[in-house]
């Protein structure tokens, strides 16, 4: 049965009537999610290195390979109706399937902290453009409350009340509206010529640009069923996420290589944010701000979802206990050294997902499956194998990047120990 606020069970799929969401639903959702401050900041790191053409290159190329992943794994959402973790236990088993559920639940709860510090200190300096220093406004701690409970009261509402009646209605517009006079003003003040002409100080190998870039699809991959399992048909949900997510990400991480090598060259965070900030009166910046309480959202949503699919509780109480939660993290706790634990946690779901895809679409062939019961040891083991390759490339050639192969790896074994397994259980010819 469906719950009262539109969330569902995570571990029973949704069923076939309530899938609601179209292509336009999907291509709204995942156009914003690929907008952020985050994203703007993240195209601000290659540009030093880069410059504007190596860094576009770099974004424009991470970007198409990591949608037509994130893409694929929508697919898996549609097919099954399941949430993210109670999909992966068709692939790796009923237990097989808590550790990515812990490991998810982990850094979504990281992230969701990180995005409300992230907006907190946006919102506190354009507070203190507009207002005196010490007054109540420029204060972190009432952003931190803001933000926070902002994006607890999205996630306990629910995707399809988000995405039908804020995104698709107006949000997705005004999200538009904000891109667009970001890249006029950048246009209009900026020589671009001679910013694309310019080459990078090579700093930053391009290879390593694509790991960045590519990185932020596949930072989606362990919570994007928790919405694609809502989505009508599976053709639809993969053009809606695919051209939605390409779009909003590379338009913003290329304006934040472009802003930072032409008003920000220093590369600092606060030198590009009021580079920002002087645009159009620190209104599109605003509106961007406003867009970046929807990754929060999406983090603490799926956090949820993950808890729910280890504590039989519902998924809008479990959002609220961890909205407040993100909260508290983003108060009181100091995260400079917690990111960079968040990032090596996040690098073992692109191998995961190696296994995932392949066990979806060659062995299972998109065919709806009962869980196994206990482990999948050939898929943990091709996953295990995938996570060290990436580390292993990461810290001795990392000129390579380590996404792509270790996710390629990953997926190579599971196929080759799916065949095995086939091949020892046929019958044998007399």
């Amino acid at each position: 049965m469906p719950l009262p606020s539109g969330t569902y069970s995570p571990g029973v799929a949704v069923p076939a009537a309530q899938r609601v969401l179209g292509a336009r639903d999907l291509f709204s959702l995942w156009f914003s999610l690929g907008i952020g401050l985050m994203v703007l900041q993240l195209g601000g790191l290659l540009a030093p290195g880069l410059g504007l053409a190596g860094g576009v290159g770099a974004i424009l190329l991470g970007t198409a390979v990591g949608v037509l992943l994130l893409g694929a794994v929508a697919v898996i959402g549609a097919d099954t109706g399941l949430s993210a973790m109670s999909a992966l236990k068709l692939s790796l088993g009923s237990r097989g399937a808590v550790l990515p559920a812990l490991l998810n639940l982990l850094q979504l709860v990281g992230w969701g902290a990180f995005e409300i510090i992230v907006m907190r200190d946006a919102a506190s300096l354009l507070a203190g453009k507009l207002f005196a220093e010490g007054s109540v406004l420029t204060s972190p701690w009432l952003w931190t409350l803001f933000f926070g409970a902002l994006a607890t009261l999205l996630a306990v509402t629910g995707p399809l009340t988000f995405v039908r009646r804020v995104l698709r209605k107006w949000g997705i517009w005004l999200l538009l509206g904000a891109c667009l006079w970001l890249t006029w003003n950048l246009f209009d003040k900026a020589d671009l010529g001679a910013l694309w002409a310019r080459a990078g100080d090579g700093s930053l190998p391009f290879a390593l640009g694509f790991d960045i870039a590519i990185a932020m699809p596949l930072s989606w991959l362990p919570l994007i069923a928790d919405y694609s399992r809502f989505g009508k048909a599976a053709g639809r949900v993969f053009a809606g996420t695919a051209a939605g997510f390409f779009c909003g990400n590379v338009w913003l991480m290329s304006l934040g290589v472009a802003y930072t090598l032409a008003f920000a060259p220093s590369g600092e965070m606060n030198a590009l944010l009021l580079a920002l900030a002087g645009a159009g009166l620190g209104i599109p910046l605003l509106l961007i701000l406003l867009d970046e309480s929807e990754n929060a959202f999406a983090d603490i949503h799926s956090a949820a979802v993950s808890s729910g699919t280890l504590v039989a509780l519902k998924v809008e109480h479990l959002a609220l206990g961890l909205g407040t939660l993100c909260t508290l993290i983003a108060l009181f706790a100091p995260l400079a050294e917690y990111q960079n634990f968040l990032l090596m946690i996040g690098s073992v779901f692109a191998p995961l997902f190696g296994v995932v895809l392949i066990d979806h679409f060659v062995l299972r062939q998109r065919r709806a499956a009962v869980a196994p019961a206990g482990l999948r040891w050939d898929a943990l083991v091709a996953w295990a194998c995938g996570a060290l390759t990436y580390h292993l490339l990461a810290q001795l050639a990392p000129d390579v990047g380590a996404t792509l192969p270790s996710l390629l790896l990953a997926g190579m074994l599971q196929l080759a120990f799916g065949w095995s397994r086939r091949g020892r259980q046929a019958p044998a010819v007399a």
